[in-house]
């Protein structure tokens, strides 16, 4: 449910800010394809899914979107991985942003969600000595800035 409303939600994102809607809403739709059992590698799902999707031939701006979702550089180094996310160049700072906002804003039923509840429900699911808590704690300011740029660029192109 989580992913399929992220990729719903990046659809209208895209169109609202002027991105492509066929890139931006392939990532989102794919970001956490990682987790699948059959494609877990290094255990970091950006990584596992980056991966699978260069190995099989995706567009390298959509692998990129995908290896580097929602702050995932904070989580390589917290798994001790970051040399292997080097592998995969950053997207442009609105692409990645507008990943994480879709999927920050986004609750694991598909519902809409405020960010900092998200942030939250992540670190209750995971519980507190969990890596995942760790990283996201890390990743708070710049998961929640992400999301501020993506609002503000959204009601700028609405005006």
């Amino acid at each position: 449910m989580h992913v399929s409303a992220v990729g719903r939600k990046a659809e209208t994102v895209a169109v609202e800010l002027g991105l492509s809607s066929d890139l931006l809403g392939a990532a989102c739709w794919l970001h956490d394809i990682g987790y699948a059992p059959a494609l877990v590698q290094t255990g970091m799902h950006a990584i596992d899914g980056a991966r699978y999707l260069r190995r099989t031939g995706w567009d390298e701006r959509i692998v990129s979107m995908v290896a580097h979702h929602s702050c995932a550089i904070l989580e390589a180094e917290e798994r001790g991985l970051a040399h292997e996310l080097a592998d995969y160049q950053r997207p442009p700072e609105v692409y990645e942003d507008a990943v994480c906002f879709c999927d920050m804003t986004t609750g694991p039923d598909g519902s809409p969600v405020i960010v900092r509840d998200r942030l939250a429900e992540i670190e209750v699911r995971y519980g507190p000595e969990h890596l995942v808590t760790r990283f996201i704690r890390r990743a708070r300011p710049q998961i929640i800035d992400a999301v501020v740029r993506v609002d503000e660029r959204r009601a700028a192109a609405s005006a």
